[in-house]
């Protein structure tokens, strides 16, 4: 008979399997802090032995790091995602930032449209939520404000599609966003038309979510993301032009 014998779980392991699960649905995320030993055992009501037995397994596999004197964190798992070699060679050539944005617009889209479907009213606020903070942040022209909220909006409706191989896929996309290899976010904001339009864009978005219309959803990113790759390739062709234009005026004044 295919019967085994019950055997109590360790608490440690229910730790572990608990924190896992925060990482794995993108709860805890990477560079994260824990609360104080003696605060997360009590919160998890276990033992500090037990807690300090969960976690150093954690270290072991990689998804946990001590830092002394800081405390224990949630390791920079997205590292792995691309070989170092792999973001070098993206960041040197301009074609890899306009299948990126193909890549973004397709998976965004997907997202976009399983959560008007399915997301729970929470999703909901919290896209919502970080949206607000856009609205607000619009007035200040801060541009490194404006670029956190941007990646926060998306990587929360990615969160509200609730698929966590897309969630930690997309997140370590918008690392390298944030970290410029593919392009400079702030390039987008510095033009006050620009700043207006990723606006209505945003709201397009997040209006055809709270509406729960997948179609609105699916639509409102694909024409933010072409807007976005129309934007950057203007920039690209201006640049190249300005290029030419300083080494005529180069040229003439040198005569």
């Amino acid at each position: 008979m295919p019967f085994r014998p019950v055997t109590p779980e360790k608490l440690s392991a229910a730790v572990i399997r608990q924190i896992e699960q925060l990482i794995l649905r993108g709860v805890l995320r990477p560079g994260e802090r824990l609360p104080p030993e003696r605060e997360l055992a009590e919160r998890l009501e276990v033992s500090r032995p037990s807690l300090r037995e969960a976690i150093s397994e954690l270290q072991e596999a990689g998804l946990l790091t001590a830092r002394p004197g800081a405390g224990v964190y949630v390791a920079d798992v997205l590292g792995s995602a691309f070989a170092p070699a792999l973001v070098q060679l993206f960041a040197r050539h301009d074609e890899a930032v306009f299948d990126y944005l193909s890549f973004r617009r397709d998976m965004e889209a997907l997202a976009a449209e399983r959560a008007a479907k399915s997301a729970s009213d929470t999703d909901l606020a919290v896209v919502q939520t970080v949206f607000n903070k856009m609205e607000a942040a619009h007035s200040k022209r801060n541009a490194d404000e404006e670029a956190q909220l941007d990646a926060q909006f998306h990587m929360a409706i990615v969160e509200a599609s609730h698929n966590v191989v897309m969630l930690h896929m997309m997140r370590s996309m918008y690392e390298l966003l944030r970290e410029g290899v593919f392009y400079n976010r702030q390039v987008m904001f510095k033009q006050r038309t620009s700043r207006a339009a990723l606006l209505d864009q945003h709201r397009a978005i997040n209006e055809a979510l709270q509406a729960r219309d997948p179609a609105g959803a699916r639509a409102a990113i694909e024409a933010h993301l072409d807007f976005v790759e129309a934007s950057l390739a203007d920039h690209q062709k201006a640049e190249r032009n300005e290029v030419i234009a300083q080494q005529r005026l180069q040229h003439e004044t040198s005569g």
